[in-house]
């Protein structure tokens, strides 16, 4: 129940089992009340540019809310996360939207903003002008409520693997299309752009990768060499656009120094600078650099840079490294203070917090910071002051 409207119920009710109060004191009491909840903002957002930290970046999570609700989070870490993410199919059905609906309800007490994840897992063709409609009712609906959304969607959308892969002419399409009714419909939320590290890039061998002859090959081939490899821009032709995007991702972790991933290996020294700039080249099997992604998305085309998702493998049947070792040095390399000069258009982290099977590895890896004592006081010490965190909201919903 919204604090204003508790706290007339209140007031009403103490009238009401009090029948002895005067008429002019039950008034009295309901005008107070009345002027109480006046007193607490509208919680709508109204504004998608406010949602950039001027300086610094906000610090989120991947979270497990079946596992651990976002308040315990919160609790664990000692501050409210300014980002939670959630995952939809799109379109989603009735049951995700009471999900949605649910995790914007924490977020809205315990975090701050909400990044939506949409999955077109029934091919691009399937986002249509009503798919589109219904969800711009429902991100006016979570504005409304004090929730602030930026929509990550389709993303990897230059893997193999997912119904929208490597379809980079009708990607652009739909994308344009969502975002040109979300900037128009709801300006609480905002859109994101969010490629795959493209390490191994063109992940060939993928149930849905480009087919020669076709025109996404065509687009893809941007080297004009009759192939795609990883001479090819394996980003460009998947952008929609600066009128489209508002932030630009790429969720960056470590699983490990060497192909096959299930061992427990140090980060490599500088690997999450490299990744982002395009100069990493180990694990990928292939010294060809790829395009610095920061400097182009980042500084060229002025956007703000997220990393939706990162964090550190470590695998709690296998021997090696320590896992506080790992960890470490993965949020040491996050967190320096090389990387927050490095990277001023670095506006947004966001730790994958989960402890879960890996098809990867074919068995279980702990991600998480907090679950561990041990390791979550190392992680919460190693919290530079650039980080901005949520809130909570303790405003009325709007109308």
């Amino acid at each position: 129940m919204p604090l204003g409207i508790a706290v007339a119920a209140i007031a009403l009710g103490a009238a009401s089992i009090t029948g002895g109060l005067a008429d002019r004191d039950r008034k009295n009491q309901e005008a107070a009340a009345s002027q109480s909840a006046a007193a607490i903002p509208t919680c709508e957002v109204t504004d998608r540019n406010s949602l950039v930290p001027p300086s610094g970046a906000l610090l989120g999570v991947n979270l497990n809310l079946e596992a651990k609700p976002l308040a315990q989070y919160a609790a664990d870490l000692g501050h409210k996360p300014a980002v939670s993410v959630s995952f939809a199919d799109f379109p989603y059905t009735e049951q995700e939207r009471t999900h949605l609906q649910q995790a914007a309800a924490q977020i809205r007490a315990d975090g701050h903003i909400m990044l939506l994840t949409l999955e077109p897992k029934q091919g691009l063709a399937a986002v249509t002008r009503d798919v589109i409609s219904d969800l711009v009712k429902d991100l006016g609906s979570i504005n409304s409520q004090g929730v602030p959304v930026i929509v990550r969607l389709a993303h990897e959308m230059n893997g193999s693997w997912y119904p929208w892969s490597q379809q980079p002419l009708e990607y652009r399409d739909m994308f344009t299309r969502v975002a040109d009714a979300v900037h128009t419909g709801v300006p609480g939320s905002a859109m994101m752009w969010a490629p795959n590290y493209a390490g191994g890039y063109p992940f060939a061998g993928g149930q849905f990768e480009a087919k020669a002859g076709s025109a996404d090959f065509a687009a893809l081939d941007t080297d004009h060499d009759g192939a795609i490899t990883m001479a090819d821009d394996p980003y460009a032709p998947y952008y929609p656009g600066d009128g489209a995007v508002d932030w630009v991702g790429m969720s960056l972790y470590h699983w490990g120094a060497k192909y096959p991933w299930g061992e427990n290996e140090i980060p490599e020294a500088n690997k999450f600078a490299d990744q982002l700039t395009g100069n990493y080249v180990g694990a990928n099997g292939d010294d060809t650099l790829l395009p610095d992604f920061y400097s182009v998305y980042g500084k060229d085309h002025n956007k703000p840079v997220a990393i939706p998702e990162t964090a550190a493998l470590y695998n709690p049947t296998a021997g090696g490294a320590a896992e506080i070792d790992i960890k470490r040095t993965w949020w040491e390399q996050v967190f320096s203070a090389q990387a927050h000069a490095q990277f001023p258009n670095l506006k947004m982290i966001n730790w994958f917090e989960w402890d879960k099977n890996e098809v990867e590895v074919n068995g279980r890896i702990d991600w998480t910071t907090t679950n561990s004592p041990a390791i979550r006081g190392a992680f919460t010490t190693a919290l530079p002051d650039w980080l901005h965190y949520g809130t909570g909201t303790t405003c009325r919903p709007a109308g």
